[in-house]
């Protein structure tokens, strides 16, 4: 049976990172972007990120350009937005496709894992995001609309 631990993603800094480096941890998986309204949700995932990592929990960041051209730098400017907007201490990856053809296969797990509104796989728009327990299954599935706060209740139950 397929994990999130069967895949890799090229990070931010370009270097091909295994998943199965976040074995045992809680993880919430988040496609991201710069210039969206969502935006500002990266401050409420810090926070979980601050909050929840010495209990074994991770978010991952996978900028996304295919929603409205909203994220539409290169890596280096990625990473230089979510260090001096929202000081980003999470892993973030190179930018993704999670749809169509090219989408990346983590995506492509992702949403056959865990399906969307009234059984739709595709993305919908930006931070979207799912929710990983230890064991490397998709638990969750939340809307852009569902913010950080909102999944933070959700947490304690997986970290036990």
């Amino acid at each position: 049976m397929t994990t999130i631990y069967d895949f890799s993603a090229r990070d931010i800094d370009g270097n091909e990172r295994s998943l199965a480096e976040w074995k045992g941890k809680v993880l919430l998986v988040v496609n991201v972007a710069s210039k969206c309204g969502f935006t500002p949700q990266y401050k409420g995932l810090e926070e979980l990120q601050r909050y929840y990592a010495a209990q074994g929990f991770d978010v991952l960041g996978f900028p996304c350009d295919q929603f409205g051209h909203q994220e539409p730098g290169d890596e280096a400017e990625i990473r230089n937005f979510c260090s001096l907007t929202y000081d980003v201490s999470f892993p973030m990856f190179a930018k993704v496709d999670v749809n169509g053809d090219k989408a990346h296969p983590l995506y492509k797990w992702l949403k056959s894992s865990k399906k969307g509104l009234l059984g739709t796989e595709g993305i919908k728009w930006n931070f979207t995001k799912f929710l990983v327990n230890r064991d490397g299954d998709v638990v969750e599935r939340y809307a852009p609309t569902d913010t950080p706060e909102k999944i933070g209740k959700d947490l304690p139950q997986l970290l036990g």
